[in-house]
């Protein structure tokens, strides 16, 4: 199915439900008596979590070195307090001039005990919900809004990505219609892909040219920011973490909080005129449909994809923490290449970058615990 008719088919769901196989599956399923869901989070009570970082590097060849990220996102829906370490090896704290990200840097002699470091950070979350019938008066100067729609190594904004663009934002006139057509594309042609390993890579141009648009969290969130800059508006993606299981039910918009290895979660945010800035997620609408249930879910009338697709426009639930906002990001010291974007541990030994995306070959656990009143 080529994109455009998968774009036709999500949009004309509700009146070509009798006509089409997939629709009509989706239409037995409902009434065969499948309730709607809830999810629809609302800013209220903040949350409070020591999140924790361990490394172990059992079999170093030489010297090394680990990079974590800390929390550095300060916002009316994130609040960063303290971070602690202990570790064998001799730590910094330091951060990306570009973006901000803040990380701990340790390093590690080539001979010695077995090289170890243990992070905790301590951070405020809530749920976050644009509220579209109210005008906020946020005000952001005209460099920052410029600043975040610039090109990155991995985001272009010219080529293929602009036509995309043009073609996905056709007939919008407001800020608000730039982004909702967008969101709609995205979640249209795009797909949550299991197989692809970690968060995936984000690079949106190979993506759009071969038009394997299949991936996770960082390729998918990724394709709307690149195509938001295209258009025109002020976007970022925000890399970071689930921290606890989903107050509404929804186990792949959940966490583990005695084991976050995997629950790595990129999300985007885009800036509105009027509106300030505006989460977005149509990566977790993918996933939603891929995973939640059985059966693929191919469209977002389904009563289990339908709340979560419409809350995901302007809102995302608080079992979540940002790392940051970074892209293109060289790590102090580091032997190995700059990153596309800095969500994991990252690690060195002998010169040789250990692989993020398999923590039980470069050992490290995640975990979060939840501080209550």
């Amino acid at each position: 199915m080529t994109p455009d008719r998968r774009l036709f088919l999500q949009r004309a769901a509700t009146t070509v439900a009798a006509a089409s196989p997939m629709f009509h599956a989706a239409g037995a399923f409902a009434q065969a008596g499948a309730a709607q869901r809830e999810f629809n989070p609302q800013p209220g009570a903040w949350r409070t979590f020591d999140v924790t970082t361990r490394v172990d590097i059992d079999v170093p060849r030489g010297a090394s070195q680990v990079w974590l990220p800390l929390p550095s996102v300060e916002s009316d829906w994130q609040t960063s307090l303290t971070n602690e370490f202990r570790t064998n090896g001799t730590a910094r704290l330091t951060e990306d001039r570009h973006y901000g990200a803040r990380m701990l840097h340790v390093q590690f002699p080539a001979s010695g005990p077995a090289p170890f470091v243990e992070l905790t950070s301590r951070v405020q979350t809530r749920n976050r919900a644009a509220d579209f019938a109210q005008t906020s008066a946020a005000t952001e100067d005209a460099a920052s809004l410029r600043f975040w729609t610039q090109p990155t190594a991995l985001l272009p904004t010219d080529g293929i990505v602009r036509e995309t663009a043009l073609k996905a934002t056709r007939g919008a006139r407001t800020d608000e219609q730039k982004a909702r057509q967008i969101y709609d594309w995205v979640v249209a042609n795009t797909y949550r892909e299991p197989k692809v390993r970690g968060c995936g890579e984000g690079d949106i141009k190979t993506m759009l040219e071969t038009g394997n648009l299949g991936g996770k969290c960082a390729d998918l969130n990724a394709i709307f920011v690149g195509l938001c800059r295209a258009a025109g508006l002020p976007a970022r993606d925000v890399y970071g973490i689930r921290l606890a299981p989903s107050a509404f039910g929804y186990k792949e918009l959940s966490g583990n909080s005695a084991s976050l290895k995997g629950a790595q979660h990129c999300r985007a945010e885009v800036h509105l005129s009027g509106r300030g800035w505006v989460a977005m997620d149509p990566a977790d609408v993918a996933k939603v449909m891929r995973l939640e249930t059985p059966e693929w879910i191919k469209t977002t009338q389904h009563p289990v994809v339908t709340p979560v697709n419409r809350a995901l426009f302007g809102g995302w639930e608080g079992n979540w923490m940002a790392w940051n906002m970074a892209h293109d990001v060289k790590l102090p010291q580091a032997q190995g290449p700059e990153l596309g974007f800095f969500m994991y541990p990252v690690g060195e030994t002998g010169g040789q970058r250990l692989d993020s995306y398999a923590p039980d070959d470069f050992k490290y656990q995640i975990t979060a615990r939840e501080l209550k009143a």
